[in-house]
Parts: structure tokens; sequence; C-alpha cells
């Protein structure tokens, strides 16, 4: 198993195309990475120059200390697990699992012995003598990453392996990573994937890019409770975090914005003196929203619910608002449909934002 570090790489087609830029990312053994972001911000182009697949333009890629830009992709001891699948039709299991090391001139003992520890894991020896056509779809991803495992490489690179999957298949494979993960513990890994829920789900940390570029790393919870800008701040989480103008009127330990639509918001980020008249956007989850009769950070009259059975989504009237605001309460509320309701929030889940950046990380 290996180490990564990506310094200052840079991706440029056609030399005028900038597609990433000043990449910097150290990925240690035994973590698993999840690269998200939205469509077309280079995830997949990453991960291709990883594996060799794309030229880097610029920068250094290292793999246990160890420039790879111009090794072959068959030589940096890495194995790739594709979205199709991309599994030889007219081969069994066994031997989509095992063409690799044949063409490697391994014995016949060592690609048994390989064969019948990857099927173990993933629970396919019934499934050996079968052709793909035979297989689900979540038995032939399976047999997908297999065919990675019996490889034994240095780092497994994952490209929306489940994109192909129904929602239910979707679930239990990822399941199954998580479980295959555990189970090789040394393994470093990195999974390209543009849902957060397999993001947050699997990631020992997640890299989210944006505009050419690393808009924060840090584990799930980092990025979910101290997102280092807006973009974060919105991208992860479902409904995305709400976002609210106003201006710093009170510092200190615990900071106080007088918002333009006339709430009050009290957050635990510290501020200084220098920062009282401050404009700034406060950000607070729709779930960490409460109903109140007193202080409010929001007040609004409730147009639409959506009643999911364990929550309740509120879609506020936003006619001249600024910000559409969204609310999601525990339990059945469909009774404030068309009623006006006061949100607050605990100062601990109020994030501040100043021209896009948050202020705790100043």
């Amino acid at each position: 198993m290996a180490d990564l570090k990506l310094t200052d790489v840079a991706k440029t087609y056609g030399g005028t195309v900038d597609v990433l830029k000043n990449i910097n990312l150290d990925i240690k053994q035994g973590e698993l990475i999840v690269f998200v972001g939205p469509s077309g911000c280079g995830k997949s182009t990453l991960l291709r120059m990883i594996a060799g697949l794309e030229s880097i333009t610029a920068g250094e890629l290292q793999i246990d200390g160890v420039v790879v830009n111009d090794v072959p992709p068959a030589q940096r001891g890495i194995a790739m697990v594709f979205q199709s699948y991309a599994l030889y039709p007219h081969m069994t299991v066994r031997d989509n699992m095992s063409f690799a090391l044949k063409l490697a001139k391994k014995t016949t003992s060592e690609i048994d012995a390989a064969v019948a520890k990857a099927s173990k894991i993933l629970q396919l020896e019934e499934y050996l003598d079968r052709l793909p056509k035979a297989l689900s779809g979540g038995q032939r991803q399976r047999v997908a990453i297999g065919r990675s495992i019996v490889r034994d490489p240095k780092v497994y690179l994952f490209d929306e392996p489940l994109s192909n999957l129904d929602a239910a298949l979707r679930v239990a494979t990822r399941i199954e990573i998580a479980q295959l993960k555990e189970s090789m513990p040394e393994s470093t890994m990195i999974y390209v994937t543009h849902d957060q829920v397999e993001a947050m789900t699997l990631a020992s940390r997640i890299v989210v890019l944006a505009n050419k570029g690393i808009a924060q790393v840090g584990t799930p919870l980092e990025l979910y409770e101290r997102p280092e800008n807006e973009f974060v701040a919105q991208f992860i989480g479902s409904p995305a975090m709400n976002l609210l103008s106003g201006e710093i009127v009170e510092t200190g330990a615990l900071t106080t914005v007088k918002l333009d639509g006339g709430g009050t918001a009290v957050s635990a980020v510290p501020t200084q003196a220098a920062d009282k008249g401050l404009k700034v956007n406060i950000g607070v989850r729709p779930e960490d929203l409460i109903e109140t009769t007193g202080d409010y950070i929001y007040e609004g009259q409730v147009n639409f619910t959506e009643a999911l059975g364990e929550v309740t989504l509120l879609y506020f009237d936003t006619a001249g608002a600024d910000a559409s605001v969204l609310g999601k309460l525990p339990g059945i509320h469909a009774d404030l449909r068309g009623k006006t309701v006061r949100m607050s929030a605990e100062p601990g889940k109020v994030q501040i934002f100043h021209n896009g950046q948050s202020l705790y990380y100043r």
C-alpha cells in the first residue's frame, strides 16, 4: 500500500483551457479519499491523472516518494474500477478476475489463491463460473472490484462505481464497499462521486473540488460542521445550508448579527472589535433551525410543506427576500402550511461568512 502526494498539479487542454490548477494534496496509506464536486469540476480528470490515463501538464505526482509523472499506467501499481464495469462478456467471473494475473505471467497456484481470496472477501464464490450476463448490476460491480483486488495494487481508484445502479442496489453496494475497506485497513483508496451520501458515509477525508481547484479538504464532519467557504457550505448537506445577509453588531466570543430581514443571529464564531459593522452572511442548515416564539433568525410564511415521515421540509414565501430559506423539522408538521413561523438556532450551529470565506478559519 502507498502514500500519494500531489504538488502544484495542473491540467490544461490545448495550452489555453485550464481544467485544474494548483492541486496540492497528501494522501496517507490506509485512507479512503473521496473527490466530490459539481459536474465539470475535474474529479474524474484528476483521478485519471493519478492513474496515468491523462498526462499532467504541470506539477508533480509521487507514489511512495517516487515521481511517477512519466511512468506508464501499468507500472504505477494502481488498479481502477470503472463506472461501466468493463467486464469481458465472453469470460466467466473467474477468468475476468484472473486475466490481468495471467498477463503478468503469474503461476496457476498464485492466480488461484488470489482469486479465491478476492471472491471470499466479495462473496462471489458461487458465481465464479458464471458469465457477466448472468449477474445482477451489483454483482458485476463486485466482480470489477475483485479484478482490482487480485492485483494487490498500491492504490485503488474508483470512478463513480455506483452510478449505473438503481437506488436500492446503490445502498447495498455502498455498504459492501465500506465493509471491503474495513477488511483491508492498510489499503489506500481514492473514490470519485457526485453523490454526497457516498462521500459522507465512505470517506476518511473528502476533497471538494470547485473553480479548477480544491475548495476544502477535511473529514465528513469537518466539512459539514465547519465549511471553510460558502461553496462548501451549500454543496455539502442536503438540503443546502441557508445563507442570510446581515451586519455584525456585537463582537466577542459570541457574535451578534443583525439580519437584513429583521431577525437576529447569535453565533459561536468569535470576532474582534474591528469586525463590528462588517457585512456578512450567516449560514444555518435547515435541520438546525428550530421553531421559536421569542428572538428569531428568520420569520416567514410557510408556502409549502413536504412531509417525508421522519421530517417535514418547510418552504417559505420569499417574495422580495434576498435569499430562499428552507426549514427541516423532525416529525410531521403539515398544519404549518400557510402560517407565519419564527425560526432560530443554537449559536454553535450558526456560521459566519465574509466575502464567501468563513470567519472561523481566519
